[in-house]
């Protein structure tokens, strides 16, 4: 529900704040008076594009603000929550500026939002209908949700949203498989060939370290085996060799310590050095004998080296990295081999869910026909005493199809849903969207509103231009259709008609003044004998009159609020 609405410096207003409350809240006054400006204003809260030049002559900015008290709607409340919006002792405050040089701002609460933000949550809150303004059930788009709303059917279509959304899901999943099958088969071969490589080759870890070792040997054998025979002349007893030397000294300790024991340690030390350097000789005079050179060997090693460098290039930075390349090469073969597997079970869960929501979209059609013929019967019946008798108007239930005639099922089933509309005999229905009388097209609404009083869960409804062309019976046919909604809906309603003005629970007259040489719009609430005269004047301008005020009475007194 709309609470209060402030409006600063648009057109001829300069400051008012306008206080509305549940029921039907009824604005009037002379023509010019503002009427009009008013919803102007309030537009700019449902997503209305700005417009600078209805910024007041002299200001910079338009300020628009409104306390709303948000009705119980989930969708609303979703809304708010994906934005991190909480009320504020159950109030909304939504605030939009539109500046004459730069860009506006909008906020709600403190939370800046964007124009299409506002549209979509004022979308959720209030209609305005008018000849020139937004209208939620002419979107087509809606049409499927009112019928559904009205039908009581909500769930089962969330619920084929909900399994059509899980085979979309399926599908791609299925469109993902087969757009990379071929890339599969490719990079099962690669992995394959690598194993094959791999194996083939039978790589031991330490492998390349020995194999380094021996081609070191290998191509150094000449020189290695001359420095081994220097090694063994220098060391060896024959010719002067170390181990000569050192077998003399030792003899000559020997007799020394015999005489003076106390170089016995030195002689020890001797005895160590000799024994030590006799085991050198040996094992480099092993090594020397067991050295085998064979140029096919060098080769061999060269090969094998040059083929683990390879892999290593290919696979790892190491033997143990090629090998564990080969390890998770195998794993991926596994999973990749089981594709067909997969493939089967998922065509087979997309045959299951396509059965699903074909069956739930058709018991949904059937009773989306059943609801759109008494939806129809009972806006036709309203329509017909709000003055429009010859007009026609079909809830059409079409099946949907492709562009080449193909039937298809979308989220919400297989059925189109459009409202369609004839104002006169004998002319064919259209669509809502070409109503050209803002008159008719607010009769149209008011039907299909009092007829969607319970269901539709916009809690405010904006009525301008609703008695157009209309009076007598017909105006009080409106006014009582207005009363009815108003039970279930707060409703704003700008008339020129008292028989619709009588039937305010919130009567608001709009007037023009003056004030510092300047006109002001300004509003006045009107209650007891101000009301009387509003009244009055709406019926023959003159709210002074005696015949006139005796009619005012006795309109107030019969459809007044009062008889609610």
């Amino acid at each position: 529900m709309l609470e209060e609405l402030s409006i600063q410096n648009y057109a001829l207003i300069d400051r008012l704040t306008i206080t509305f409350g549940q029921g039907l809240n009824v604005l009037s006054g002379e023509t010019g008076a503002g009427k009009s400006i008013l919803v102007g204003a309030l537009s700019l809260l449902h997503g209305a594009r700005a417009d600078t030049s209805n910024i007041r002559t002299g200001a910079e900015e338009t300020l628009v603000s409104g306390i709303f008290s948000p009705a119980d709607n989930p969708e609303l409340w979703r809304w708010l929550s994906g934005r991190g919006i909480k009320l504020d002792n159950g109030q909304l405050i939504i605030r939009r500026t539109v500046k004459r040089q730069g860009r506006g701002t909008i906020y709600v609460q403190s939370v800046p939002v964007t124009l299409s933000d506002l549209e979509e949550l004022t979308g959720l809150m209030f209609d305005l209908h008018g000849q020139h303004e937004h209208q939620s059930l002419i979107s087509e788009d809606n049409h499927r949700k009112v019928l559904d709303r009205f039908g009581g059917f909500e769930e089962e279509a969330n619920s084929l949203s909900q399994l059509f959304s899980e085979l979309s899901g399926l599908k791609k999943k299925m469109e993902r498989m087969l757009s990379t099958e071929r890339e599969r088969l490719r990079e099962m071969d690669i992995l394959q060939f690598a194993v094959k490589e791999i194996d083939e080759a039978a790589l031991r870890p330490e492998e390349e370290a020995e194999l380094d070792q021996e081609r070191r040997i290998l191509s150094q054998h000449e020189k290695l085996f001359g420095l081994l025979e220097e090694v063994h002349e220098a060391t060896a007893e024959n010719r002067g060799g170390a181990l000569g030397g050192l077998r003399t000294a030792r003899q000559a300790m020997e007799s020394i310590v015999n005489i003076d024991g106390n170089l016995a340690q030195s002689a020890k030390r001797i005895d160590d050095v000799f024994f030590e350097l006799e085991d050198i000789v040996e094992t480099v005079r092993e090594y020397r004998s067991g050295i085998r050179y064979g140029p096919e060997r060098l080769e061999q090693c060269e090969d094998r080296l040059a083929l683990i460098h390879r892999l290593e290039k290919k696979y790892g930075n190491s033997v143990e990295e090629v090998l564990r390349y080969a390890d998770e090469a195998r794993e991926q073969i596994a999973s990749l081999e089981t594709w067909e597997e997969d493939k089967s079970a998922l065509a087979a869960e997309i045959q299951q869910k396509e059965k699903d929501v074909l069956a739930l979209a058709n018991t949904l059609s059937g009773r989306r026909k059943e609801a759109a013929g008494r939806l129809q019967s009972q806006i036709e019946q309203i329509l017909r005493s709000l003055g429009m008798s010859k007009t026609r108007f079909v809830v059409a239930v079409e099946q949907k199809s492709s562009q080449t005639g193909k039937p298809v099922c979308g989220p919400y089933g297989i059925d189109v849903v459009a409202f369609r509309f004839s104002a006169n005999t004998g002319e064919p229905v259209k669509p809502l969207s070409s109503i050209a009388s803002g008159g008719e097209m607010s009769r149209v609404m008011l039907a299909i509103k009092t007829v969607l009083a319970e269901t539709d869960r916009i809690s405010s409804l904006v009525f301008d231009e609703i008695d157009a062309g209309i009076g007598g019976e017909v105006a009080l046919a409106v006014g009582q259709h207005l009363h009815e909604l108003a039970g279930h809906k707060q409703v704003l309603c700008i008339t020129h008609l008292a028989s619709i003005a009588v039937r305010a629970d919130n009567h608001i007259k709009v007037e023009k003044g003056v004030r510092e040489d300047r006109t002001v719009t300004r509003i006045t609430p009107v209650r007891g004998d101000s009301r009387v005269e509003e009244i009055a004047r709406m019926l023959a301008g003159d709210r002074t009159g005696k015949t006139s005020r005796v009619h005012a009475l006795e309109l107030l007194q019969k459809y007044g609020s009062n008889t609610r």
